[in-house]
């Protein structure tokens, strides 16, 4: 789970192209090692009717596949790259050159993702985000692409200190200065937007007793009150996109436009992830296009119809973490839908919202909330085991993006910093993903890497939480 000139008679109209208007992409990841071609992909995307895309690299092979098609491509410098970035202007020139410039205009690269998900990369990358932003930019001022590619950097709704009521929305206060403000700055001057990745699923999944199915999945219900404006809420993901812009017009930037980079649905989930199957997927990532398609806004933007991208192109089976992650897919790697639904206009004359799987499909899960706590007592906690560096950082890296664990504390200068091991770190990380999944068994496993513990672990003067 994203800065145009050619003539000024030619200004106004591209000038916010991916945001203006309902418009649906797909976010082509490649973990897997049994996915298609990339030129079978390109020739999947057209077949399908989807004409946006973003990766998460410039694979010379994918950007070359999608030359001359017309299909607009967002691609992203990773994270890794971010120090690189910051620090040299020459290494920005390069990449720019290598990566954009190699492949523009018959690849249609329209915006750069600069890191993904920055705030919680348990490499602390976050200091070094405005710096890349800025040098990108400047690399794209000296090729004269500027005009016509977008820079943004998705962020994750951890992000947000308070996101309920929508109304209250606020961004987590340490992230204001150093980084919110001058990136909405930057997005101002250079006419571009934030992107967000929202996943209603993680917020039903954590708290299906108080929210329903139906309101998670743009089914038919009585909606949510705000009580500090009246505004109602028939779904989720609406609420959750209020809740952002909330935060910008709290800083006083309610004229940037957003894009949502990354949502979805998965298709297969382990035990405890409540409400993951193909017919609940298949209702959200159906009933989203529906909506996103057909217009309108949110209802604290009404007018702000969305780009949204679609999470994700293809099951991918190389994925860590639990097993949902391996199943957020739209096809197969034999590229046969999992689910069928539309992707274009033309496609809704014939969708009714109420979607069978193509497949396969699962049953459609209890959703009773599973019982919390390991051993009845509350008290367990989730820690690293010895099975070695590589499987123990890919477990630190998951927990602290795609998981959603709370890793603040263990960056440098923080409270649990010290210990400096990739042991304590990454045991630190287990545990909040572990609480933060109600201490389900197996969210407690990060491919082997962690197990259940009844004893309080000890890393120097860290305290290791007990529950969310």
């Amino acid at each position: 789970m994203a800065t145009l000139l050619y003539s000024i008679s030619l200004v106004l109209l591209p000038l916010f192209s991916l945001a203006d208007g309902g418009s649906i992409g797909v976010n082509y990841g490649r973990i897997g090692g049994d996915l298609p071609s990339a030129f079978k992909v390109t020739n999947l995307l057209k077949s399908q009717g989807i004409n946006r895309i973003r990766v998460y690299d410039t694979d010379p092979a994918v950007l070359k596949s999608l030359s001359g098609t017309g299909i607009k491509v967002t691609v992203n410098l990773p994270n890794e790259l971010l120090y690189a970035a910051s620090r040299k202007q020459s290494f920005a020139y390069g990449w720019i050159r290598r990566n954009v410039v190699a492949y523009y205009p018959h690849t249609q690269i329209e915006a750069i993702a600069v890191g993904n998900e920055v705030f919680v990369d348990p490499k602390n990358t976050t200091g070094f985000l405005i710096p890349a932003i800025k040098n990108i930019h400047q690399a794209l001022v000296q090729y004269k692409l500027d005009s016509v590619i977008k820079l943004s950097s998705p962020v994750a709704l951890s992000a947000l200190q308070n996101s309920y009521p929508s109304s209250s929305g606020s961004f987590r206060p340490e992230l204001i200065e150093p980084v919110f403000k001058p990136m909405f700055e930057f997005l101002r001057e250079t006419g571009s937007f934030l992107m967000v990745n929202a996943y209603p699923f993680f917020a039903y999944e954590s708290n299906s007793d108080v929210i329903s199915i139906d309101y998670s999945l743009f089914k038919e219900n009585p909606g949510v009150v705000d009580p500090n404006n009246g505004l109602r809420y028939f779904n989720l993901f609406d609420a959750q996109i209020d809740a952002v812009f909330a935060a910008m017009t709290a800083l006083k930037y309610d004229d940037i436009p957003l894009v949502v980079s990354e949502t979805g649905w998965p298709s297969k989930g382990d035990d405890n992830e409540i409400g993951a199957s193909v017919e609940n997927a298949a209702a959200y990532n159906g009933n989203l296009i529906k909506r996103v398609l057909t217009g309108g806004g949110t209802p604290l933007r009404p007018k702000a119809n969305l780009t949204v991208f679609l999470f994700a192109l293809f099951n991918e089976n190389k994925k860590p973490g639990p097993e949902s992650e391996r199943n957020y897919g739209l096809f197969y790697p034999n590229m046969e839908k999992v689910y069928n639904i539309p992707f274009t206009v033309e496609g809704l004359k014939d969708f009714s919202g109420e979607i069978s799987p193509v497949s396969g499909g699962n049953v459609v899960r209890d959703l009773t909330p599973v019982q919390r706590g390991g051993n009845g007592s509350g008290k367990t906690w989730c820690v690293a085991k010895d099975v070695g560096k590589d499987k123990l950082q890919s477990g630190l890296d998951y927990a602290c993006s795609e998981g959603g664990a709370d890793c603040r504390a263990i960056q440098p200068g923080a409270t649990c910093y010290d210990p400096d091991t990739l042991e304590a770190h990454a045991s630190f990380a287990f545990n909040s993903y572990y609480q933060k999944m109600g201490r389900a068994a197996s969210a407690c496993d990060f491919d082997g890497a962690a197990y259940v513990v009844t004893e309080l672990p000890r890393f120097g003067n860290c305290e290791f939480s007990t529950g969310y």
